[in-house]
């Protein structure tokens, strides 16, 4: 059973970075160790994107952080496809050691933009899990990130006036309270597993496996991220 780092309402400016430090941790020494075929995986979350695609993307995202460039249309659909365009020529090796850096440098700056970027640093955990997906690696979209992941993911959804929803999970100690807190609208309910609650946040699909129940909003009116 774990807890979330914050399920409170002041947001804690040390999660993002720590997020991102643990999933370093643990997704760059795996993307080492796997042939270079395997980037060339498809994404089934990211349709048309492979594996590569995917981290390149993630990369050049938290180097745009690093390094403060946020022109006009950044993080567009055509701003995407430059970013990885523009590492085309690279071997797979560098875009994981830029993949490393920008973990380990864009914690702090977005733990420091008061709640402006932390939709990144929970972007950033959700891609690692739909690069989980594709690989067949387990522990999609949960892992030893999932505490933070949950605590990004409560201060996200109240400060984007978030449909409410009160949630019960089977593998978290504490029910958790997201979105919106007005009281203009009941909070809808889930019961089930926290990986599932972030794949319906995340509009990712839910496991075959996965046995929930949500009442009172749709799977629709979760998707955090929209598309």
């Amino acid at each position: 059973m774990t807890t979330p780092a914050d399920v409170h309402d002041v947001r804690d400016p040390e999660v993002p970075g720590r997020l991102l430090a643990v999933e370093r941790d643990e997704l760059v020494p795996l993307l080492r160790s796997r042939a270079d075929g395997d980037f060339a995986l498809p994404v089934a979350a990211c349709p048309g994107w492979t594996v590569r695609d995917v981290l390149a993307h993630c990369s050049s995202a938290l180097i745009r952080v690093v390094d403060n460039r946020f022109e006009d249309g950044v993080f567009s659909p055509s701003s995407n496809d430059r970013d990885i365009a523009e590492r085309a020529g690279w071997t797979n090796a560098r875009v994981v050691d830029e993949l490393e850096r920008g973990m380990t440098e864009a914690g702090p700056v977005i733990g420091r933009a008061g709640g402006a970027l932390d939709a990144i640093a929970l972007g950033e955990w959700v891609h690692a899990g739909d690069v989980r997906v594709a690989l067949g690696e387990p522990g999609a979209y949960a892992g030893r990130g999932l505490p933070d992941a949950l605590a990004l993911l409560g201060t996200l959804t109240r400060d984007r006036g978030h449909v409410p929803l009160h949630a019960d999970l089977d593998d978290v100690d504490e029910p958790l309270k997201l979105g919106e807190v007005s009281g203009e609208r009941p909070p809808g309910r889930f019961i089930g597993d926290a990986a599932t609650l972030v794949r319906l946040y995340a509009g990712r699909p839910v496991d075959d496996a996965a046995r929930y129940e949500l009442a009172g909003v749709t799977a629709a009116e979760l998707n955090l991220f929209g598309g």
